[in-house]
Formats: C-alpha cells, structure tokens, sequence
C-alpha cells in the first residue's frame, strides 16, 4: 500500500517564516518609521494651516474686516506678525473665526498639538490685505517641497535653494505657508 504525503515539513515552514522575517526588516529599515512619523506630523499641521487661511478669507467676504480687528474695522491689538495660536492677538481671531462659524467650536481642542508649530501674520490695510499662516517642517519631504522657502512671517527668503532640504548650501531655516 502507497501512502501520499501531504503539505509541508516543519523545517519548511520555518524557512519560509524566516525569509519573510527579513523582508519585513529590510522594508522596515527602508521605510525610515521616524520619517513616516514626521510625514503624519507635518501633513496634520499643513492641514491646520490651510484651515485657518481659508477661514480667513471666508470671514473676511462675510464681515469686510480681518478677524483680529473689531467690527467696525479698528485693529487695537495691531496686525498679527508672526505670532503662534496661543498668542492673546491670535485667540481673538480664533474666537472671532469659531463665533462666526468657520472653525470648529472645539479648533483649538483638535490644534492643541500644533498650536505653537505654526505662525500667523497678517495685514488689515486696505491696500494690502493678507494673512499669511506658516509653519516649519520636520519631514525631509516637506522641507524639500518648493512651498518651503519662507521666513516665519511668509516672506520669501532671498535665496530658497539655501533652505534645508533644498540642495543648496542649506543655511537657511525655511517655513512652509499659504497666503
């Protein structure tokens, strides 16, 4: 009588468990896990950036005047330079936003981690109205995206191939912002 032999050996299985043991490691080795954190990190914080200036505008078209100033246009507190969320100029713009509706009720809840990551500037002159919402990237990626060539005000620094992450000397500490 013949017998069949089905399946595999346990040396086999092994072999097999082992094998793909090390293509786990090399992927992970090739992965970069700390990149991919500050990838998660800085796309959370654009997202934030983006939210604010856009609210901006939206509140702006609705009101006629920048949401750090009061409503009949005077701005006691000035205009924004580079200031973080947690600054006294920036919480009357978030209250202004949130009362008006275009952040969440619960923004600064949701923005607690990044609150002091980005910076806001802004002007309330006729002639020149502009808000500015930057922040400074971690991830090798963002800080060699072609956005990343400002200062923490939004201005454009002379000479952005100078930015780390951007091939040049890399001298310069470069922002990421919307306008």
């Amino acid at each position: 009588m013949k017998q069949s032999k089905f399946g595999f050996t346990l040396v086999e299985l092994l072999i097999v468990i082992a094998l793909l043991g090390a293509l786990a490691v090399g992927l992970l080795a090739a992965l970069d896990p700390f990149e991919q954190l500050k990838k998660g990190t800085d796309t959370g914080i654009r997202n934030t950036t983006s939210e604010i200036q856009g609210a901006v505008i939206r509140y702006y078209a609705i009101k006629n005047h920048m949401p750090w100033c009061a409503d009949d246009g005077t701005c006691p507190d000035g205009d924004p330079l580079s200031n973080k969320l947690t600054d006294g100029i920036i919480s009357t713009m978030i209250t202004n936003l949130t009362s008006a509706g275009e952040l969440k009720s619960n923004f600064m809840d949701l923005a607690d981690a990044y609150k002091n990551k980005i910076y806001i500037t802004g002007t309330a002159a006729d002639e020149n109205l502009q808000v500015r919402v930057c922040f400074l990237p971690q991830a090798k990626s963002f800080r060699a995206d072609p956005n990343t060539k400002y200062d923490a005000t939004g201005i454009a620094v002379p000479a952005p191939v100078d930015c780390m992450g951007h091939g040049g000397a890399e001298t310069l500490t470069c922002y990421w912002c919307i306008m």
